[in-house]
């Protein structure tokens, strides 16, 4: 064989080759192709597998979700009315969430859930206020939201005016309450529970402000002297009682005593620091005069009355400044804050005497002449109908 003809057979295989090449290339590409295939067959299998698993864990998760809306929606509650009595306390900042579990434990409704959903429906979640109300036991939470409206609160407004003495008041508070009036004169001597302020000296008489009072059914006398006591200290504070005193020369019961005594004298509150300043300049006359006021002597007799007889002006007592001189041991009544008010800063005037001249109008004269007093005296006789 020569070399061409080898040439030639080397060339005829090197020609048949990429032939041979091409044929395996597309057989390969068909194997990539159907394996390709296989794949997405599983791909999808795997997927829909996934969807079926989550779709069922959805199914169940909704179902159990559903379940839990509904029980919470539809809380357990009662039905109707309820029976009997139950006295149900709000206090000051308790939200509705607060106020249903109250309500649950003192057996007034089913759930909290019922009365929560109840008042959110009635729009009151924010009308709840402090107090005591009156509701039944087992009710259905829509019935006792409307028993909790502000309006119809449990309490008592009394009001005390000025001037009145403890005895009074106490009897007050008696009737309003419906406690004997025994409880009250207890509590009255219990200075520490009342925190009274030091130089009261332990007594209540003075110290019990005339204001309106609410008073809750569940408040004991304590409480309710207690808070009479702070309204006290409030009204004392504002009128810089303690400073004020030692501005005029007398400690506070002093000026509570003179205030007191300013209340029970005085006509008409325009008249109140002129009373003050006849006190005033009795006590600090040189030599001093004695007080000479009919409502200290009432005091100390245990009775009512604006002018004394001649019999009771006799009396022994340590309240009849027609006898004794100087202040009466402690106040004759409670005085408000205008009382207060003119016992610290008293009117100018030289005046000794004033005699309220026409009771019913309340008409008060001063004074600083005898001569005119004895005047002033027969006036009111005639006016009292005594001359």
């Amino acid at each position: 064989m020569n070399d061409l003809d080898l040439d030639s057979l080397l060339g005829a295989e090197d020609d048949e080759g990429p032939r041979r090449k091409g044929r395996g290339s597309r057989v390969n590409r068909a194997r990539s192709r159907r394996r390709q295939r296989r794949q997405r067959r599983k791909g999808f299998v795997a997927f829909f597998v996934a969807m079926v698993i989550i779709v069922g864990v959805l199914g169940v998760g909704g179902y159990y979700g559903y379940q839990w809306v509904r029980d919470m929606a539809v809380a357990e509650d009662y039905a109707g009315p309820g029976t009997g009595e139950v006295i149900v306390e709000i206090k000051d900042g308790q939200s509705a969430g607060d106020v249903a579990q109250t309500l649950v434990e003192q057996g007034v409704v089913a759930s909290e859930r019922a009365f929560v959903n109840a008042i959110d429906a009635a729009g009151k979640t924010g009308s709840l206020q402090p107090g005591q109300y009156k509701l039944r036991k087992g009710m259905a939470a829509v019935v006792a939201v409307p028993l909790l409206d502000p309006k119809l609160r449990l309490q008592t407004t009394l009001t005390i005016r000025e001037g009145l003495r403890l005895s009074q008041i106490l009897q007050q508070l008696s009737t309003a309450t419906g406690k004997p009036v025994t409880v009250f004169q207890k509590a009255a001597k219990d200075a520490e529970s009342l925190e009274l302020p030091a130089y009261a000296k332990g007594r209540l008489e003075g110290f019990a402000f005339p204001a309106t009072y609410e008073i809750s059914p569940k408040s004991t006398p304590d409480e309710i002297l207690a808070s009479m006591v702070a309204r006290f200290s409030e009204a004392a504070e504002q009128a810089d009682l303690v400073a004020g005193a030692k501005k005029v020369g007398r400690t506070p019961l002093e000026i509570v005593t003179i205030a007191s005594i300013v209340q029970a004298e005085s006509g008409n509150v325009r008249d109140m620091a002129k009373v003050a300043r006849v006190i005033y300049n009795r006590l600090n006359r040189d030599p001093e005069m004695k007080l000479q006021m009919d409502s200290t002597v009432m005091y100390g007799l245990n009775k009512f009355g604006i002018a004394a007889t001649h019999e009771e002006l006799k009396s022994k007592s340590p309240y009849n400044t027609y006898a004794r001189l100087g202040l009466p041991p402690g106040p004759i009544g409670n005085p408000g804050d205008h009382a207060i008010e003119a016992a610290l800063n008293p009117a100018k005037g030289n005046w000794l005497f004033f005699v309220t001249t026409d009771p019913k109008r309340g008409i008060t004269k001063f004074t600083d002449s005898e001569t005119e007093f004895f005047k002033l005296a027969e006036e009111f006789n005639k006016n009292h109908g005594a001359g």
